[in-house]
């Protein structure tokens, strides 16, 4: 099938990440970042994530984000998005400056492959405020895809979005885009959803995590992936694709972690204490397990 020899693709021209028992790597996706108004679905989780990638900041993780970051299919005004969330952005450029970030682009900012882009838009911002620009990712690459190679073991996992599996939102992402922005954004307001959205439709999401688990197959690595916004940790005997959600759930944002050569799904949320007050806490969904596990089961 062409989308698994277009999985291939990325998975060999893929900048490779060395990780060790000693690393801590923090993985989150489908944030859709927007404009601040009344289909920003990141607005509503904002304080959680900011919360959460605090967290990760200070516990020295590399912060990892598996596309759809920004939400470019409903707005093209990234500089917009930056100063509507400046304080999100403010602390990716402390993982930046750490070395301990990564992005890859999906399909709702596919616009990021573009070199050009990227420098007009990600380099530096345009500070309304302030009135000048301020430098943000200055050089940064945006990736289709990573390998996370064991500097010990050698074993890979491939990270991408997942998109490439999806042929409506992977090779005709500027049609869905154009549908997406004058004719579905509309419609979103009077409760109609895109039924092209594998987000928003249980088939696609079965047909896209089809292909996605036949990579796997086919290809004997472990696959990590966002897009279907559907979180995923397999079992021990289950192929190991996994995904790590979306940061737009109605009432919190999943993430993977890896630390200690393990591998854990995890959920952030607003939750209450015993006198009533409220804070963001972290719950586990699956695991930990070690990674071993998964790669002796590939061979």
């Amino acid at each position: 099938m062409n989308e698994l020899k277009d999985i291939s693709k990325v998975f060999e021209s893929a900048q490779e990440i060395l990780f060790d028992q000693c690393s801590r790597i923090v993985l989150m996706s489908d944030c859709h970042r927007g404009i601040g108004d009344w289909i920003d679905n990141f607005s509503k989780n904002q304080n959680i994530y900011f919360a959460a990638l605090t967290y990760y900041y200070n516990a020295n993780y590399t912060y990892i984000e598996v596309g759809d970051g920004d939400e470019l299919w409903e707005t093209n005004n990234l500089t917009e998005i930056i100063n509507v969330h400046s304080d999100v952005f403010w602390l990716l450029s402390k993982f930046f400056m750490k070395d301990r970030l990564y992005f890859i682009f999906g399909n709702h900012d596919m616009v990021k492959r573009d070199g050009r882009f990227v420098k007009n838009n990600l380099y530096q911002y345009y500070n309304e405020p302030q009135r000048r620009y301020i430098p943000l990712f200055e050089n940064i690459k945006i990736h289709e895809g990573l390998v996370l190679r064991h500097k010990e073991t050698d074993d890979k996992i491939l990270v991408i979005h997942g998109h490439q599996a999806d042929y409506i939102n992977y090779k005709l992402w500027k049609l869905s885009r154009f549908l997406v922005r004058y004719l579905w954004k509309p419609l979103e307001s009077l409760g109609v959803n895109d039924p092209t959205s594998t987000a928003k439709n249980y088939n696609k999401k079965d047909a896209v995590e089809k292909k996605l688990t036949d990579w796997v197959k086919k290809e004997g690595h472990i696959l990590i992936a966002g897009h279907t916004h559907r979180p995923s940790f397999p079992e021990i005997g289950d192929i190991p694709y996994f995904n790590d959600g979306s940061c737009v759930h109605p009432r919190c944002i999943t993430a993977i972690e890896i630390i200690q050569d393990s591998i854990v799904l995890v959920k952030w949320s607003i939750k209450t204490k015993n006198d009533g007050a409220l804070f963001i806490g972290k719950d586990v969904l699956a695991g930990p397990r070690n990674l071993d596990y998964y790669f002796n089961e590939l061979y």
